[in-house]
């Protein structure tokens, strides 16, 4: 974002949705990162509201999940579930899909489309599986998919999609939805 932010000048801030995504379920990992997205936006708009905040300009909501053997895995939840994760990235592609909500807070107008990309990765090594959960970052990212993490590029064969698709905030996507939502 604060690529975005910079390239075509305008300021953000971030605010939380504190929203029990758990309770926000769908097989569908495209309705259900849209689902997510949609109650973020809920929730925030909410929050903006009870503290007085003055309702204007653009709030994007995202969400993400990895697909993996046409299972939804979201941030793990255990040592265990790291190392089936990401010891199953060797055998077959992961696609992260995403989706991105843009609303015009003045308007009420909204724009949101889904995205999905894929990572091939070679058999990452447990050694290198203890480092990422040792470290703990592994557990806040969805599937625990760090393809940015050193620890983890070498092991990448090829991705199909952007690498800000894979890591949750598709540039170009953010772009558009917030300017069609802005109505131009």
């Amino acid at each position: 974002m604060d690529q975005l932010a910079a390239e075509h000048g305008f300021s953000y801030e971030i605010k939380t949705a504190d929203i029990n995504e758990k309770a926000i379920r769908d097989p569908s990992p495209d309705k259900l990162v849209r689902l997510l997205a949609r109650a973020k936006k809920d929730a925030i708009i909410e929050k903006m509201k009870a503290a007085g905040d003055e309702m204007r300009g653009i709030l994007i909501t995202c969400d993400q999940v990895v697909v993996h053997e046409d299972r939804i895995l979201e941030k793990p939840g255990s040592v265990d579930e790291v190392h089936e994760y990401i010891e199953g990235y060797g055998r077959s592609p992961a696609s992260t899909v995403g989706a991105v909500l843009a609303t015009d807070l003045a308007s009420g107008r909204q724009a949101e489309d889904v995205e999905r990309a894929f990572v091939h990765f070679r058999p990452i090594p447990a050694d290198v599986r203890q480092a990422l959960i040792a470290e703990g970052t592994v557990f806040y990212c969805a599937g625990g998919l760090m393809i940015e993490h050193p620890l983890v590029e070498a092991h990448v064969e090829r991705m199909d999609g952007s690498i800000c698709s894979v890591m949750g905030l598709p540039r170009h996507l953010v772009l558009r939805l917030m300017m069609q939502a802005a109505g131009v």
